[in-house]
């Protein structure tokens, strides 16, 4: 018996890392599930790994008509939504707040910021009707601490939790439990991508990326996508039925303990980007 049997979720950002593990292990808890992401490849890839619990539908979460398709997808496929994880997410380079730029900032606020509002704001209307619902947003804890990450980005991520939090205040009182979590270092391919690596060359690089990241928090291991998998099982589940409002780090320590800033974050970048490329450089 499944912590999630019977439950309709959508997870955005589900073609890769992260969301698409969430969406996997959803499933594997007995949820059926809406993939949502923009990478149709990808997408169709996991409908096959997960057979008829998971739906891929192509989505840009900083397109209201997206996101709206998207849920009404999930209600027409399945009848109900109990579930949205709001996983999708857009980096941002380790630029100084005096370098960056307006573009920037757009980019990565449509995505962070905006794609999170009309994922709450669709979600709910159908969760007000049912009387019940939890949403889960993918926070950061570059949103709860200063010079983990870029300021645009980081700005992005704290907006991201508060906007969740202060819907929780209006919806608790409907059934509907609003809460985040927020990843510390996961090992995902994001980093890969930053140094210029993709596809398969990008798993092959995981393992440095691994041994890179057992340092940089109290907890001496790397973060792993089935942490944050995990934790949303626990927040989608009845086991949280009492729990809203939250903002949980999964994080090893990082937040409360952990003493990086930002040169050392601008350096942790610098020394897994060149890792990396020393890695793929060995295989050529």
């Amino acid at each position: 018996m499944g912590q999630l049997d019977g439950k309709v979720a959508v997870v955005t950002g589900a073609t890769s890392g992260i969301g698409d593990r969430i969406a996997e292990l959803f499933v594997e808890e007995g949820a059926s599930v809406v993939a949502a992401g923009r990478r149709s490849d990808e997408g169709t890839a996991l409908e096959a790994r997960c057979g008829d619990s998971l739906s891929f539908i192509r989505t840009d979460v900083s397109v209201e008509a997206d996101v709206k398709a998207m849920i009404d997808h999930a209600v027409s496929r399945f009848g109900r939504l109990d579930c949205l994880v709001n996983n999708a997410g857009s980096g941002s380079p380790m630029v100084s707040i005096a370098e960056a730029t307006a573009e920037q900032f757009d980019g990565v606020f449509a995505v962070n910021v905006r794609g999170v509002f009309f994922g709450i704001k669709h979600a709910a209307a159908v969760m007000l009707r049912q009387g019940a619902g939890s949403i889960i947003t993918i926070a950061s804890v570059a949103g709860l601490r200063g010079g983990l990450a870029s300021p645009i980005y980081s700005g992005s991520k704290a907006a991201a939790s508060q906007l969740t939090r202060s819907a929780a205040a209006e919806l608790s009182h409907a059934g509907i439990r609003l809460n985040c979590i927020s990843p510390g270092g996961i090992v995902t391919g994001i980093f890969a991508k930053t140094a210029g690596v993709s596809g398969a060359d990008a798993d092959r690089v995981f393992g440095v990326i691994r041994n890179r990241f057992a340092s940089v928090q109290p907890i001496p291991r790397a973060g792993e996508t089935d942490d944050v998998a995990r934790a949303a099982v626990f927040l989608a589940s009845d086991a949280s039925s009492f729990i809203t409002g939250q903002d949980i780090a999964v994080d090893g320590g990082m937040v409360p303990f952990g003493n990086y800033g930002w040169h050392e974050s601008v350096g942790l970048r610098a020394d897994v980007s060149r890792l990396v490329k020393e890695e793929i450089a060995k295989g050529s």
